[in-house]
């Protein structure tokens, strides 16, 4: 039975400031989809927040980009905006560019994770959401799952995986993309998405027979809008188990917390935290980034579960972590590293301070 997994998220509207989602929002947007449940349309969903993004998690058979599924979704993301605003919510829409909705939800604000599979007789899922930080978060995860035998021993171990992996890297500046496969091509690879800004890991296919491993959502607002309405926030879905990472492989890059761009006001480097979803809200310099694991087993497209991956003691200790690399980091303030660079600075650019002395006239040549 081929099932279509698909994660789509939006900032509807932050409940005191950027820091969690109110309860009103999240009930209407699950009685909205157990209507759509109730009529056929869609086969289960699980509707959760990650910090101050609504997040709906939908099966059906329908396949990606599906214009009713997406319409549902746009639907919920238009109706709880306008509730936003009722309550005064902070940044309420934030994530809704345009006004027309096109038949998918791709370039209007948005983000979307998708992929279709053929049900397995167990199929266990990871989806993971993370807030306050941009894509490019999860490319040093996704190397080290489907790439890094260090990490993941199934690569040596597992006959089903030696075959390695294959991943769609895309150039969101120019708007390209580029497979790569690995273990051949892993230092290409590498080269590529150290660069998280620009380069950004799109999806993983296994290479023996190019199934599906992992899907993340790309879209960058400030690159829709063509200003800063808010970060990304994305989401990652991967399949575990029988021939991919099993579950332990999948959580592991975590254990050990890495810098992102994001936190406070888009423009800052911070460590993702991985916590448990009761912890998946942001205070302190509206962060640091946090990230939640939900496990679902997939049966005839049901969605038992979730199971709270990160509730475990045993990322006490990546917690504690990002907590002094957060310590450490702020002591530089408004300098780099701690402050993005001025390409990458998504909120109140430096350049108009530059215009601003330069329309003074406060410049003089050396």
């Amino acid at each position: 039975m081929k099932i279509t997994l698909s994660v789509l998220k939006a900032d509807v509207g932050g409940f005191v400031g950027h820091s969690h989602s109110h309860p009103d929002i999240l009930k209407k947007a699950r009685e909205m989809l157990e209507e759509a449940k109730n009529d056929n349309k869609i086969i289960d969903f699980y509707v959760t927040a990650c910090g101050d993004d609504l997040e709906l998690i939908i099966t059906h058979n329908k396949g990606i980009e599906n214009k009713e599924v997406h319409g549902i979704a746009w639907s919920i993301f238009t109706e709880t905006s306008k509730l936003a605003k009722e309550l005064k919510l902070y940044g309420a829409g934030q994530d809704i560019l345009k006004t027309t909705f096109s038949g998918n939800l791709r370039g209007l604000g948005p983000g979307v994770a998708e992929m279709e599979f053929e049900e397995r007789e167990s199929e266990p899922v990871i989806i993971f959401m993370a807030d306050k930080t941009e894509p490019g978060a999860f490319s040093l995860p996704l190397y080290k799952m489907f790439g890094d035998a260090f990490n993941t021993p199934g690569l040596v171990i597992d006959p089903n995986m030696r075959g390695g992996f294959s991943f769609d890297v895309h150039d969101v500046k120019k708007h390209r993309h580029v497979w790569l496969h690995l273990p051949e091509e892993m230092y290409k690879l590498l080269g590529l998405i150290g660069t998280v800004g620009r380069y950004e890991i799109k999806s993983v296919i296994r290479r023996e027979d190019n199934e599906i491993a992992a899907v993340t959502s790309t879209e960058r607002l400030n690159l829709i809008a063509g200003k800063y309405v808010g970060k990304d926030d994305p989401v990652l879905i991967v399949r575990a188990q029988h021939g991919f990472p099993d579950v332990g492989e999948i959580l592991e890059p975590f254990a050990i917390p890495h810098f992102v761009a994001g936190w406070n006001r888009g423009s800052h480097n911070g460590p993702l935290m991985p916590v448990p979803q009761r912890y998946a809200n942001t205070s302190r310099f509206d962060g640091p980034p946090r990230i939640i694991a939900l496990g679902f087993q997939l049966n005839n497209g049901k969605l038992e579960g979730p199971v709270d991956m990160f509730d475990d003691p045993a990322f006490d200790d990546a917690r504690r972590q990002a907590i002094e690399m957060a310590n450490y980091i702020r002591r530089n303030g408004t300098f780099q590293p701690h402050r993005l660079e001025e390409d990458e600075m998504e909120y109140t650019k430096i350049t108009a301070v530059e215009k601003e002395l330069e329309e003074a006239k406060r410049f003089e040549k050396l």
